[in-house]
């Protein structure tokens, strides 16, 4: 059975889609002193899936919640999906006195589940926090189906060196292309130079892939570099269209045609499901 957290509803009716499986109707509640509730119901599920984006602090207390519940309910086994995790990116202390928080988060999460998936972390060490080591679930591929089928000579562009193989993902699953990555140069503490390291882009459709899109600002940036280049067209495709205040005016701005989210968050661009890439590991 499969029980959608708060920020995951969608996904998790794809998910129960893909698996063919019952899913499950969870009430979230709210009590005037501003705790959180979760309700599952009456459902004595022998394997209990829940699937929940850690999106913010309210969303792990739910998500530790419906674990809690799920159990309380006879749940022999429990399985958590976090389609994004939270804190994934503090996954060292910063500071003398700061906490790994993405350590602190894991811990929490791995008291509750059996078995823990999350779909493409930003660094894959951060499963080795979970107890057992977390399953990360690599669901970049799925970012090749919205592309149009005719984009012209297509290039496929990293935000760095590092997540190459990210766009060299998406691009295989696309099934034609270039891959490159930007490589960026800081002269100053405002000044920052960001330029694709080889290819050209004159005349070429341009995706920009990435894990995660934040706040937009490095993302804008580079649609504009690419815009004085010539690109033909600009896309940006992103695992976890995090998209935080302004950033989708940073982009459309920056002069994107389109932009291309899965459904790990929901948001307006979410626009296609990670749900086969799990199902895959369940």
């Amino acid at each position: 059975m499969i029980f959608g957290g708060a920020n995951s509803q969608s996904l998790a009716a794809a998910l129960a889609s893909e698996l063919d499986d019952e899913l499950a109707l969870v009430d979230y509640e709210r009590f005037p002193d501003g705790e959180l509730k979760t309700n599952v119901g009456d459902v004595d599920p022998e394997r209990a899936i829940v699937v929940g984006s850690t999106v913010d602090s309210d969303a792990h207390v739910r998500c530790l919640q419906l674990q809690d519940a799920v159990r309380e309910a006879g749940a022999s086994e429990v399985v958590t999906v976090l389609p994004y995790m939270g804190y994934a990116r503090q996954d060292e202390a910063f500071a003398v006195g700061d906490p790994v928080s993405a350590r602190a988060m894991a811990r929490a999460i791995s008291t509750g589940a059996d078995r823990v998936l999350t779909v493409n972390p930003h660094e894959t060490a951060v499963c080795e926090f979970f107890e057992p080591t977390a399953t990360a679930v690599d669901a970049a591929a799925v970012l090749a189906e919205p592309l149009p089928d005719d984009l012209a000579d297509p290039l496929f562009l990293a935000p760095d060196e590092g997540a190459r193989g990210l766009a060299g993902t998406v691009r295989d699953a696309y099934g034609r292309g270039a891959v490159d990555h930007f490589v960026k140069q800081r002269f100053s503490g405002d000044d920052v130079e960001v330029t694709p390291s080889d290819a050209a882009v004159a005349g070429r459709d341009v995706v920009v892939v990435d894990d995660i899109v934040a706040t937009g600002t490095t993302m804008s940036e580079s649609i504009a570099v690419l815009g004085e280049r010539s690109a033909a067209s600009v896309s940006v495709a992103t695992v976890h269209p995090l998209f935080a205040r302004n950033a989708v005016t940073k982009l459309e701005r920056a002069g994107v045609e389109r932009i291309v989210g899965t459904d790990t968050l929901e948001r307006p661009q979410s626009v296609v499901s990670v749900a086969p890439a799990i199902s895959n590991h369940l």
